[in-house]
């Protein structure tokens, strides 16, 4: 063997040896860069490379190999797998997962550049040209994942996937799927496919499309929306919900939707939407429906128009800390809601819509606030519009005029001194919903302006009383007033267009205090006894203005025989008028407060609990000085507590001192002709809780709360049936009123209402709402005496979802079973059944 040789297998036995698993071991983490420079082959990055096992290099085939966690780094571009293999002669880099003992396939190589990334069996990437062949892809694209058998990726990142999945649902063998030959996936744009159906537990289904096609983007974009399909007993079978939605830019979206029946009915639902960060966000929905019962010969064929309107507009405080401007419209057709099979709970219990629209501003530096308000207020059942518009006030906040007076240093009386003013201005009208926009309605205004300034001022008196008097100034104007004549067999009532004014004031001068009792306990469970009394006294005067030299009211002849009658001349007026009789009031009430100590042995940081056994228990009435009879005014008892700190009651009743007979009222006492301080006149009662499986348990500490919460997770889906979630909420009112005389019957309401949500099992939740009507005598049947019930029963189904919401009687008797894909973009992939039957007995 020459010297040449020599030298030659020497160098390389030094290389097998640098890049043998013996070095490697010395070193737990290996990390090199590689550059490969040449003339004809010069790489735009370096490659940057890591493996925690060992690497080995052959130098006939240019080739090196990574093993154990492997990594390269090349530009943004990072390949992770348990084995990778860098080729010089190509440029590229192979990722692939290795078995381990007993033969499974672990470390699946993972491809990531920026933001995005897949999982795969098998990768393939060219340094040069940056495209990549993958086999048996799972990238996350959005809500979505994109499975593929084979994968090619371009340089600009788009990928062309054969014989490939898209399903939102996250298994590795995913539950559902649409499966296509081809896909191409555009990342942040759109994912496109050729012939493509619908796959469940890999099971192929005859759903078929021509094509698909999956925005991909983090912004709105415009698509069709699938309607729901169902069968109505009145109008029979629909398509509900169809439409389309337009993402207009940025702001503002605007979403079409219709309902079609096929005996003529047919709805739309327009809704538009608009948000500008730090401005304003809202929105506008127009819903107009016309509603056909039965078909054209039968009697009971009816074609029911109906229109609602909802704005909601809210102006972000950051946009002007001065001015503000909110609305909330709810306005349209009375039977709106009823005709509307399908509406929610809420808007079918309502009997009333109201509606207001409010802008104010707050004038900086000054006390003056300035405001308006457009209001709207309808009654469902009796068809009554109540319309403000607008209402403007004008407002100054409590300054204290003489408090700047005198020796600064001291204290003087007059420093409280305080006054306000207010300033209200309405424009109002009430009407029907069917003539509301009837010229000669519109013509029926009612318009007024007030002027208020309270003048007010409290102290102390003897260190333990506070005494407070005011003085209301208070003035009316008016632009028309009325005047009445006799003209021999009749009053006749004219409206003159004339400004008018009224003024008056009052006088308020009160005093109260605070009386504190408490008998403390030395042994047992109970350590304190704690009473509060607040009595209140005042004195209210307001004196008459039917005197002519007001001219506020006037005399009018009634009949043939000359009596007459006083009336005011702004009757009619919104604000009202200027008081006709004077009249003295002294007001009087007593409140108490009650509650104990308890002792609590168990708790060592804090012995005693404080138990409040009533809230507030109070007692009023008042008597009239300057009234011919009748001083005395009801008794009013109201009383409020909570019961074992759970259950909320309140309770007020009213008391007359005066007897009544077959006529009513009259002036003798009870205490005199029946031996009772008052009698009942009508009361009212409400009770009720909120309850649910954490109640009646025992507050934990946070370590406790922590381990808790780790054993849940741990859990399985059958569970312990006490630490089952669940809520439940009942409420009960009873009023009852024994009528204004002997001869009147007694009336008495009590209703239960109840309703709650039970989580069953990790996957099942059940839902109900429910109430019951005792006072109910229309129907004798005691099932038909339960109010609006309702039943949702709610299965989560990994990636889907089922609901069935269940009207079981009522006027809205029907039920709704959908079953639906989870994620938004494939909201439209559902199944669902709707049926109703308006039962004639609820029409």
């Amino acid at each position: 063997m020459n010297k040449n040789t020599l030298i030659l297998v020497s160098f390389t036995f030094l290389l097998t040896g640098f890049f043998n698993n013996s070095y490697a071991k010395n070193s737990f983490f290996l990390n090199d860069t590689l550059t490969k420079n040449s003339s004809e082959n010069i790489l735009e990055f370096d490659i940057k490379r890591h493996c925690n096992d060992s690497i080995i290099q052959d130098i006939e085939d240019k080739k090196i190999y990574l093993y154990g966690d492997a990594s390269i780094e090349y530009g943004d571009i990072k390949i992770t797998s348990n084995k990778i293999v860098i080729d010089w002669k190509e440029n590229t880099i192979l990722a692939v997962g290795t078995k381990d003992s007993i033969g499974k396939i672990i470390g699946n190589p993972v491809f990531k550049e920026g933001k995005e990334s897949f999982k795969a069996t098998e990768i393939l990437y060219n340094l040069k040209s940056k495209k990549c062949i993958v086999k048996k892809i799972i990238t996350k694209e959005g809500e979505g994942y994109i499975h593929g058998v084979k994968v090619k990726k371009l340089e600009d990142n788009i990928l062309y996937l054969k014989k490939g999945e898209y399903t939102t649902c996250d298994a590795e063998h995913p539950h559902y799927s649409i499966r296509a030959n081809k896909i191409k996936l555009i990342p942040k744009k759109q994912i496109v496919t050729g012939p493509a159906y619908l796959t469940f537990f890999n099971i192929p289904t005859p759903l078929f499309l021509p094509f698909g096609y999956f925005p991909n983007t983090d912004k709105q974009s415009s698509g069709i929306i699938i309607p729901s399909y169902g069968e109505s007993a009145n109008m029979g079978f629909f398509l509900k919900d169809g439409g389309y939605y337009f993402s207009l830019n940025n702001y503002t979206d605007l979403t079409l939707k219709a309902d079609i029946y096929t005996k003529g009915s047919w709805s739309s639902k327009n809704n538009f939407r608009y948000k500008k960060r730090y401005k304003y966000n809202g929105s506008l929905n127009l819903n107009y429906g016309n509603i056909i019962t039965s078909e054209f010969g039968f009697p009971n064929y009816v074609i029911k128009k109906d229109f609602f309107v909802r704005w909601s507009h809210k102006q972000d405080p950051k946009a002007d800390p001065l001015v503000s401007f909110s609305a909330n419209v709810n306005a349209g057709s009375s039977t709106y809601h009823k005709n509307n099979t399908f509406t929610n709970s809420t808007d079918y219990l309502s009997n009333t819509f109201t509606s207001n629209v409010n802008w104010s501003k707050r004038f900086e530096g000054t006390p003056f606030n300035l405001s308006a308000n457009l209001s709207h207020n309808q009654n469902t059942q009796t068809h009554k519009v109540n319309l403000t518009l607008p209402d403007i006030s004008l407002s100054m906040n409590k300054i204290y005029p003489f408090k700047s007076l005198g020796n600064k240093g001291s204290k003087n009386w007059y420093d409280n001194i305080g006054m306000r003013y207010s300033m209200n201005s309405k424009n109002q009208i009430s009407t029907t919903d069917s003539l509301l926009f009837h010229n000669s309605t519109l013509q029926n205004f009612n318009s007024g302006m007030r002027h208020n300034i309270p003048i007010n001022s409290s102290f102390k008196i003897l260190k333990y009383f506070t005494f407070n008097q005011s003085i209301n100034l208070s003035e009316r104007w008016y632009i028309n007033q009325v005047e009445k004549k006799w003209n021999g067999t009749e009053v006749i009532t004219d409206t003159l267009n004339k400004f008018t004014r009224g003024s008056e004031y009052n006088l308020i001068s009160s005093i109260n205090t605070k009386i504190y009792g408490v008998s403390q306990f030395k042994k047992g469970k109970i350590a304190a006894f704690r009473h509060v009394m607040t009595p209140n006294l005042s004195f209210t005067y307001n004196p008459g203005f039917s005197d002519k030299k007001f001219g506020f009211y006037k005399s009018v002849q009634i009949d043939s025989l000359g009596n007459t009658d006083i009336y005011s001349i702004m009757q009619n007026g919104i604000y009202g008028t200027p008081r006709k009789n004077e009249s003295g009031n002294i007001n009087f009430s007593l409140g108490h407060i009650f509650g104990i100590k308890v002792r609590n042995k168990k708790d060592t940081v804090e012995e005693l609990t404080k138990v409040k056994l009533i809230e507030s228990l109070n007692f009023s009435s008042s008597y009239n000085l300057f009234a011919d009879s009748f001083n005395f005014n009801y008794i009013n008892l109201n009383l409020r507590t909570k019961l074992l700190n759970k259950i909320n009651i309140s309770y007020s009743s009213v008391f007359d001192p005066y007897i009544i007979d077959s006529t009513g009222r009259k002036h003798k006492f009870e205490l005199f002709e029946n031996n009772k301080i008052a009698r009942f006149r009508n009361s009212n009662i409400t009770a009720g809780f909120n309850i649910n499986d954490k109640t009646f348990t025992k507050k934990k500490n946070k370590e406790e709360e922590e381990e808790e919460e780790e054993e849940e997770r741990n859990k399985e889906e059958t569970r312990d049936f006490y630490k089952i979630p669940w809520n439940l909420n009942v409420n009960y009112t009873h009023n009852l009123n024994m009528g204004t005389n002997l001869q009147s019957e007694k009336t008495s309401t009590q209703n239960l209402g109840f309703s709650g949500n039970i989580k069953i099992t990790q996957k099942w939740k059940l839902g109900f709402h429910s109430g019951y009507d005792f006072s109910d005598e229309t129907n004798q049947e005691w099932w038909k005496k339960f109010t609006y019930t309702s039943i949702d029963i709610y299965r989560d189904l990994h990636c889907w979802e089922l609901l069935f919401h269940w009207i079981p009687t009522g006027y809205q008797r029907s039920y709704t079973l959908t079953i639906r894909v989870k994620a938004d973009i494939l909201k439209d992939l559902k199944l669902e059944r709707r049926k109703d039957w308006i039962a004639p007995e609820f029409n």
